[in-house]
């Protein structure tokens, strides 16, 4: 205790970390001190926005799920109202065998639902398209434990399926691979009905059926890019935000909890009441390895994906026709570099300011050579991409290119277990919790909802909440 504040210290300043010193403080008030300690030289993590083109344009995650509440309900509450924007349009495509097909309507991540739908937009092959209504009349697979995404809905509805639907729309959350991402953890809804349903075709229609009509848009952002919501929330918290810190060690204390920061010709000790750790698996892991070897265990066995995100900036007239969906995603069987566009002066309409402001996505789990390259050169694939599948002519007048090392964790199969016991291990510790992306979700609400539920449980251990 500093006087009769409680000191609780946040390891790592992305949203998760910020959103929880904000949740501390909604709870306790001034009686509770928090410090936000983060290793890079600046805060935001995976939320970082610059401009392009003179337009300020996100370098990472570009938009927040508006049907899950808590990352529009903080943007509000720290005083962002104003700022939010709607999508122009959210439809999006797929490029499957030489040429951009619109994705079927009340396809369920990338599950169709209607054949009708299916066959029209011409994603998959004659072949393919008979192979789905065999679903239908196959024998049941049902779903007793965790599965990959991909050994379920092959089984029901054939590889082209996966290969050219489910594995393009996941590969835009995850940058992974649906042999490997769990059912259950990625697709939950999927899951849900895998347990007990014959068919997914009739699953996924009542699933797209569900859908409410008039839920209103699925995605929001800031008018100057999402990436301006940390430094909101980091501020509204009133925590005491640090920079360039990165935490080496973490013990436990007779009264509460050790952390070691800053070079080792130089450590720095700082004592607290109680810590949020808020960073990524790996890091996370190393921290817990002394005090909770088995949360630290599990946590090590997460892996994550890189990527670079290319923006570009082109003349109107430099594409025979404006770009008019929200962008589209590519199969990895397309044995392609960019895995997905997004029309980013289309889907927001407040960036166009007469240029066609884009985002091309480089790098899948196990395409790490990629990323070997050097600017210039991933530039020149996004620009090659633009040229072949859009015609764009010239070359862009501006360029950006953001790379995100290490930045996507894998929900592979188990991973809903995997995370119960991180919580379990980490419950029995007094004045300990975690939060972030590795956990419930790699959104921004997601890990919003994550940052709320670890500062609920610091203030229940130091009985701060309420007055």
């Amino acid at each position: 205790m500093e006087g009769n504040r409680a000191h609780v210290v946040v390891v790592g300043g992305g949203i998760s970390g910020l959103a929880a010193a904000w949740y501390l403080r909604q709870g306790a008030g001034e009686r509770v001190k928090v410090t936000v300690l983060e290793g890079s030289p600046r805060i935001g993590g995976k939320l970082y926005a610059s401009e392009v083109a003179g337009v300020s344009v996100d370098a990472g995650a570009e938009a927040m799920l508006a049907r899950r509440p808590e990352g529009r309900d903080l943007a509000r509450a720290v005083g962002l109202d104003d700022d939010l924007v709607f999508p122009g349009t959210t439809r999006s495509a797929v490029y499957s065998r030489g040429a951009l097909h619109h994705l079927p309507k009340g396809q369920v991540m990338g599950v169709p639902s209607d054949l009708a739908e299916l066959a029209k937009s011409g994603i998959i092959s004659p072949g393919g398209l008979l192979r789905v209504p065999l679903d239908q009349i196959l024998p049941a697979t049902l779903v007793r434990t965790d599965v990959s995404v991909a050994a379920y809905i092959r089984a029901r509805m054939g590889g082209e399926v996966v290969e050219r639907l489910v594995e393009p729309l996941l590969g835009g959350v995850y940058a992974g691979r649906a042999d490997l991402l769990s059912l259950e953890a990625t697709m939950p809804r999927v899951a849900a009905v895998a347990r007990s349903e014959r068919s997914l075709l009739s699953a996924a229609r009542r699933l797209a059926e569900e859908t409410p009509k008039d839920a209103g848009p699925v995605f929001t952002t800031l008018r100057n890019g999402v990436g301006g919501l940390p430094e909101a929330v980091a501020k509204a918290s009133g925590a005491d935000v640090r920079t360039g810190v990165t935490v080496r060690e973490l013990r436990r204390t007779a009264s509460g909890w050790r952390l070691v920061a800053g070079p080792v010709p130089r450590p720095e000790t700082i004592e607290a009441d109680a810590v949020i750790v808020a960073t990524p698996g790996p890091a996370s892991s190393r921290l817990l390895k002394a005090d909770v070897p088995r949360a630290a265990a599990e946590l090590a066995r997460i892996q994550y994906a890189s990527m670079a995100v290319v923006t570009l900036a082109y003349p109107v007239d430099a594409f025979p026709e404006p770009p008019a969906s929200s962008g589209y995603l590519v199969p990895p069987v397309e044995r392609r570099p960019v895995k997905a566009v997004t029309f980013s002066s289309v889907k927001w309409p407040h960036l166009a300011n007469d240029l066609v402001i884009l985002r091309c996505s480089i790098g899948r789990l196990g395409e790490e050579h990629l990323l070997q390259r050097d600017d210039t050169e991933l530039v020149s694939l996004a620009t090659a991409e633009m040229a072949d599948v859009m015609g764009a002519r010239g070359l862009p007048l501006d360029s950006r290119v953001t790379r995100w090392g290490g930045a996507l964790p894998q929900y592979n199969v188990g991973h809903l277990d995997r995370v119960a016991r991180v919580r379990a291990a980490v419950a029995v510790e007094p004045g300990l919790a975690v939060c972030g992306a590795a956990y419930d979700g790699i959104g921004i609400p997601a890990c919003i909802g994550t940052a709320r539920t670890a500062a609920a449980r610091i203030l229940d251990h130091l009985d701060l909440r309420g007055e």
